[in-house]
């Protein structure tokens, strides 16, 4: 049973070969739509895996509680308008619910600093010693933030590493001053942090965050120097806003209660809170949804390569009725000489299956030059597009392909079921054939 079909498959790869341009043209849509369905998905793949990294990051024990601005703010007029979580929400979080290992609290506000006639807008985040263990920030010159800096609100602060090498190009930056515009307040440069990557933003619940550049001091010292208020001077108005703490992270002592957790920390905040001007969000539940948006995405991206297939489907029937109509007279001569229907379907079954075959396996090859080719586009982008690149999301710069090995298999499988499905019309219609008339076509 084996050689006959091999044989079948040697006169189909024969056959075509005697045509080898159209044969070529035709294996090229198989090509394309296997690299397309690969390349699709490595990119699908490389972008979760960064998105999930980033998820990962916040903790799967974490629990993010965030102000959020009311959207009724927007009213004309002199006013100071208060919202969002207070320092009373902090300390009953942590001395009323026994599942809370710990929270750690954030203040942050927008300033200019300046140092000399060097000056940069930052991030001031007032904050304590956790929150540099939390999100993985570490001291390159320097030292860390300490609890003693805490409690004697010390005029200090750590200072991103971008931000270091633009106020102190050719100055050691540590035991230096720095100062806040609007405040006029003066700062000691007591560390430099380590790079680490930006954090991307994560749909709605999380904007993206560049650490190289924020300036972090005692969260003491911040309310003391800088204060709650925020003034906003516009045209004609001048408003306020009253903000004391703009994020509190909460870490439970197990993953298991972090859904209850976050029950219980909702129950407290709408007890004391007039309106919703928080946020609660649960990393282990972004990484679930970022899960099923992976499938989602994963799914879209091969129907849409499947798409190439098909069309590549439709040349090869295209390609396989012309060989049908040009070997008439030779379908004619087999049947006279006794070869059945079966065997004509056969042979234009065995061409059509090489020929998405060859295809199927050369778009393989092509599918593993998928991070040749992204690293080649990067690097275009990153040296003769610059300012384009830098409004790309971090997930993007930052993203390599990963080549999943059931898209690997999907697509070739999919290839061969194409040249099946495709083939079989061309196929039917020559084993159907009058001999006689067959005989007589010129």
């Amino acid at each position: 049973m084996l050689f006959p079909f091999l044989r079948t498959l040697r006169m189909g790869l024969k056959s075509l070969m005697l045509h080898f341009l159209r044969s070529s043209l035709a294996t090229l849509g198989i090509l394309i739509g296997v690299m397309a369905v690969i390349w699709l998905v490595a990119w699908g793949e490389g972008v979760s895996y960064q998105i999930q990294q980033q998820i990962n990051e916040l903790g799967a024990r974490n629990i993010i509680i965030k102000s959020v601005k009311p959207a009724d703010v927007g009213r004309a007029g002199s006013f100071i308008f208060e919202y969002g979580l207070k320092r009373d929400d902090y300390a009953r979080i942590v001395t009323t619910i026994p599942t809370v290992e710990r929270a750690v609290p954030m203040r942050e506000i927008s300033r200019e600093v300046r140092f000399r006639d060097r000056k940069t807008q930052v991030q001031l985040i007032g904050c304590t010693p956790e929150y540099f263990e939390i999100n993985n920030l570490n001291v390159d010159r320097g030292r860390l933030m300490t609890d003693r800096d805490l409690s004697e609100r010390d005029n200090a602060v750590i200072i991103g590493v971008e931000t270091a090498q633009f106020l102190f190009p050719f100055e050691a930056p540590i035991g230096r001053k720095i100062m806040t515009e609007i405040d006029h307040e003066f700062y000691t440069v007591i560390g430099v942090t380590q790079e680490r990557d930006p954090s991307a933003a994560i749909g709605s619940s999380f904007a993206g965050r560049d650490y190289n550049m924020d300036i972090y001091m005692p969260l003491t010292t911040f309310r003391s120097r800088i204060g709650d208020e925020v003034i906003i001077i516009g045209s004609g108005s001048r408003e306020g806003e009253l903000v004391e703490l703009n994020q509190i992270t909460v870490t439970v002592e197990n993953i298991n209660q972090v859904e209850e957790t976050a029950e219980i920390i909702e129950t407290l905040l709408e007890k004391f809170h007039k309106e919703r001007d928080y946020s609660i969000t649960i990393p282990k539940e972004l990484l679930k949804q970022a899960e099923v948006l992976r499938t989602m995405f994963n799914v879209l991206l091969v129907l849409i390569a499947g798409i190439s297939l098909l069309v590549g489907g439709v040349g090869i029937m295209n390609i396989m009725l012309a060989t049908v109509t040009e070997r008439t007279r030779e379908i004619g001569i087999r049947r006279a000489m006794g070869a059945k229907q079966r065997d004509i379907v056969a042979q234009f079954l065995a061409e059509t299956i090489v020929l998405t075959s060859v295809g199927g396996v050369l778009g393989v090859i092509g599918g593993f030059a998928c991070g040749l080719f992204t690293e080649g586009v990067q690097w275009f982008f990153k040296s003769f597009l610059t300012d384009m690149w830098e409004a790309l999301p971090a997930t993007v710069q930052d993203m390599t392909p990963i080549i999943a090995p059931w898209s690997v298999v999907a697509a070739f499988s999919i290839s061969v079921a194409v040249g099946v499905i495709f083939g079989i019309y061309p196929a039917m219609r020559a084993s159907k054939m009058d001999p006689i008339e067959a005989l007589r076509h010129e």
